[in-house]
């Protein structure tokens, strides 16, 4: 899953700190921006981790461009990293669908030449439907 960072500009004195806006009280840093990614990252798993063991959705997430006009963000570089964090919020099952078989080889290729797989694709793309609903 994708999650927008922001990050806090560092210092000589002070590390660059890291905030994920739609998971509140998730937050991280790093002596180095690439640092800073890296821990993102472990606090975002980590803070997801919490949610389910808590029973605790996942927050659905706002669009980066609602973060960035907010003014305790101002001058603040954003990225976005993928954490694989649905493994927090329930246990795969199997389920057997009907799909028209132009359909299943086009996701097939796209799966394969994004480094995916048919049933990652399908959740990912499932989510993303959910949240604009």
């Amino acid at each position: 899953m994708k999650f927008a960072i922001a990050i806090e500009p560092g210092t000589r004195k002070s590390a660059f700190g890291v905030v994920v806006p739609d998971l509140p009280g998730c937050f991280s840093a790093g002596d180095t921006v690439e640092e800073a990614f890296d821990n993102a990252r472990e606090a975002i798993e980590a803070h997801c981790e919490v949610l389910s063991e808590d029973g605790k959705a996942l927050p659905d997430p706002k669009p980066l461009s609602h973060w960035q006009v907010k003014t305790e963000y101002k001058n603040w570089t954003w990225g976005i990293v993928d954490v694989p964090v649905e493994r927090f919020f329930g246990p795969a099952e199997k389920i057997n669908i009907t799909v028209p078989a132009l359909l299943l080889k086009r996701i097939d290729q796209h799966a394969k030449a994004h480094g995916e797989t048919r049933s990652g694709f399908m959740t990912k793309a499932a989510i993303e439907a959910i949240r604009r609903a």
